[in-house]
């Protein structure tokens, strides 16, 4: 049996947790192929609850650590949800206009794409898709659509309140 990396929030600042929960995915549970890259490539539903005092935006993303790259691969950014968002629908990752508020939009991911795009790991061993709800001090990250996903996380980390997580897994 490989050894799986460490989750790379493990690393960062400890911050807060909230409450996440979805009617798509459960913790630790396998994706269904409406989610992954080859099948419907959906986005699943999420909704949260109880963010931290001083949440001013939110962002939400996935992340497979396990990718055979050495620095993982970004599946989905959705960037600058307004702070009173608990909720995104089941296909929200598809376009900036499933997204709410003005200033929304998904950020470049890993394919590249500005969207969700769902997993798509090489033969072998199940990846974990760890999918993330950020609670940020700030309405917007200073970041565009063409942002490195990298980048993205750097501005994340040192604007992150709280983090919830959910992390589902598929294999081929």
């Amino acid at each position: 049996m490989s050894v799986r990396p460490p989750l790379p929030y493990e690393f960062l600042p400890q911050v807060p947790s909230f409450p996440l929960t979805s009617a798509d995915i459960t913790e630790g549970g396998t994706l269904a192929q409406e989610f992954i890259h080859a099948g419907g490539n959906l986005s699943p539903q999420l909704s949260w609850s109880g963010l931290p005092e001083g949440t001013r935006g939110i962002a939400v993303t996935c992340y497979d650590p396990d990718a055979p790259t050495g620095s993982g691969w970004w599946h989905w950014l959705a960037l600058n949800l307004p702070a009173d968002t608990t909720e995104l629908p089941r296909g929200a990752g598809s376009s900036d206009d499933a997204l709410p508020g003005a200033a929304s939009f998904h950020g470049r991911n890993d394919f590249p794409g500005n969207r969700y795009d769902g997993a798509a790991p090489p033969p072998g061993a199940p990846h974990r898709y760890v999918f993330a709800v950020h609670a940020l001090d700030v309405e917007k990250l200073d970041v565009s659509a063409d942002t490195p996903p990298a980048q993205v996380g750097f501005h994340l980390t040192f604007h992150t309140l709280g983090r919830a997580l959910l992390t589902a897994e598929f294999g081929v």
